[in-house]
């Protein structure tokens, strides 16, 4: 029999410090709402003392979820806990995870304190979180380049003041599997009191190594894992879900453990993490991405024809990938469009439901079949963003080899329409500048990205758009048969969340 092994998620609070990654309260709700149905044990709903933004979105997913614990993240400082406690007392499972830097390199020049005063600091915070919440983390920030004797003394610690988990954290993704499996080992061996906590990890990918430091300590001992969906964090990213949960189901025998995790939801919730962030899927990334279980040499189609073992590791049903998918046209009905978006993850209220029926409906008449991506793509646009500053109601383009481009646009700010028109370099760039003066807008754009959602020379296309002001990262998305359009919509997207982002600063300079 094998154990149980805890998926700590993160995607909410580590996975949104990818840079621009920001998400409104409502979308949100709607990942966390997805991460209770795929299992996860913990979900780290945000870091309240961040922003005001950061605590009302927290104090919501708390109130909603059920199954899962709900995680805060604090500091260890009495201001930082209450402010998590606040968020989350109303959580039917609360977990307080508080935390503080254990690397000499943390603690001499950000900390500027001593091996003691560290130690007292963690003592306090897990004392006053306990005396609040049963459920408390303590994670030791930079661990894996602490000084392993002095990571025994202060899990130690904090486990006598009543830590029920204990987390040592790859904060900077350093480490390597078989130094990081021997730093678990001497962890459990030289923690007097080990045997009453938990021992987590949580490990950053700076050197593509989080998934295999996250095994190896899982091997050495570690039973809660802290992983994201994607792998989205901050720089490099995180531990992803998908990977770990599909090694440890494809390889029981290596490693015994299970998990509780749904996996034929792992690739809906990809699909529904990657659309609302804006953060494209790599089309190689493991277990998810678009060519995971692509097979193009004539060697392994022929072999996966014959027995689909032969070079496929595991079904893609067991992901969530259907082989046999509904296509749906112009003739579909509300009662189809709502069956199959509820398959796909997506439980709409009536008024929602209509709202993507009228996008379905026009998408419909321009293509002739409308695939699970494009009903994926419409839910997404349709329904998980909350009121918008602006929106694109017109644009029309004049282009080519003899024209110089101009867009004209209609906006509504603040529901009220602005025309105007641009030119520029090429179509794109007409519509942006135009969008640009009628929003008065002054942002950069970083980057630029599109692609196809789903086969076919009539496929909706998917634009994704970086862009900054004023310091401040924002990811834009949007989709369209029209790339232009779908351009637009991207830039104007990315605009209304740098408006979200200039109302609701993130202020947090920490991270585990």
């Amino acid at each position: 029999m094998s154990d149980k092994l805890l998926i700590f998620d993160t995607t909410l609070r580590d996975g949104e410090q990818s840079p621009g990654a920001s998400m409104n309260t409502a979308e949100k709700l709607r990942i966390a709402s997805q991460l209770e149905k795929l299992g996860v044990d913990v979900m780290e709903a945000g870091f309240p003392a961040a922003s005001q933004g950061d605590f009302e979105a927290v104090s919501k997913i708390a109130e909603e979820i059920k199954d899962a614990e709900v995680a805060a993240l604090a500091r260890t400082s009495m201001a930082d806990i209450d402010k998590a406690w606040q968020a989350i007392s109303k959580a039917e499972k609360p977990r307080i995870h508080t935390f503080i830097a254990t690397s000499d390199i943390h603690m001499k020049y950000k900390l500027n304190m001593s091996r003691e005063q560290v130690i007292e600091n963690a003592i306090n915070g897990v004392k006053y979180a306990k005396s609040l919440t049963e459920s408390v983390e303590f994670s030791a920030e930079d661990g894996s380049r602490s000084d392993p004797d002095f990571l025994c003394r202060i899990f130690e610690a904090a486990i006598a003041s009543g830590a029920t988990v204990v987390n040592l954290p790859d904060t900077v993704g350093y480490a390597i599997p078989d130094e990081f499996e021997k730093l678990v080992r001497h962890v459990i061996k030289n923690t007097s009191n080990i045997d009453k906590a938990v021992l987590s990890v949580h490990c950053h990918n700076d050197l593509g190594l989080a998934t295999a430091n996250t095994l190896a300590a899982i091997n050495a001992g570690a039973r809660q894992a802290e992983v994201t969906i994607n792998g989205i964090g901050e720089r490099a990213g995180n531990t992803s879900l998908e990977e770990v949960v599909m090694t440890l189901k494809t390889r029981p025998g290596c490693i015994p453990v299970s998990t509780d995790i749904e996996t034929t939801l792992i690739h809906p919730t990809s699909r529904l993490v990657s659309m609302i962030t804006g953060i494209m899927v790599q089309p190689n990334k493991a277990i998810v991405g678009a060519n995971a279980f692509a097979h193009e040499a004539g060697i392994h189609q022929d072999g996966v024809l014959k027995n689909p073992m032969t070079y496929e590791i595991m079904q893609p049903e067991t992901v969530g990938i259907s082989s046999n998918k509904l296509v749906m046209g112009k003739h579909s009905g509300r009662h189809a469009l709502r069956s199959r978006l509820k398959e796909l993850g997506f439980n709409l209220s009536d008024d929602e439901l209509q709202l993507v029926f009228t996008k379905f409906k026009e998408l419909a008449d321009k293509k002739k079949h409308v695939l699970d991506e494009d009903l994926e793509a419409l839910a997404t646009e349709g329904v998980l963003r909350t009121t918008d500053v602006f929106s694109l109601e017109y644009i029309h383009v004049s282009s080519g080899t003899s024209v110089k481009p101009i867009a004209s646009v209609t906006i509504r700010i603040n529901e009220r329409p602005h025309e105007g028109s641009a030119f520029g370099n090429g179509p794109i760039d007409a519509a942006f500048n135009a969008i640009a003066k009628l929003t008065g807008t002054e942002s950069e754009l970083l980057r630029f990205s599109v692609s196809a959602i789903s086969g076919g020379t009539d496929a909706q296309g998917e634009v994704t758009v970086r862009l900054r002001e004023d310091g401040l990262l924002s990811l834009g998305r949007g989709t369209d048969a029209d790339i232009i359009t779908a351009s637009a919509r991207a830039y104007i997207n990315g605009l209304n969340r740098l408006e979200f982002l200039k109302a609701h600063p993130y202020t947090a300079s920490e991270a585990l």
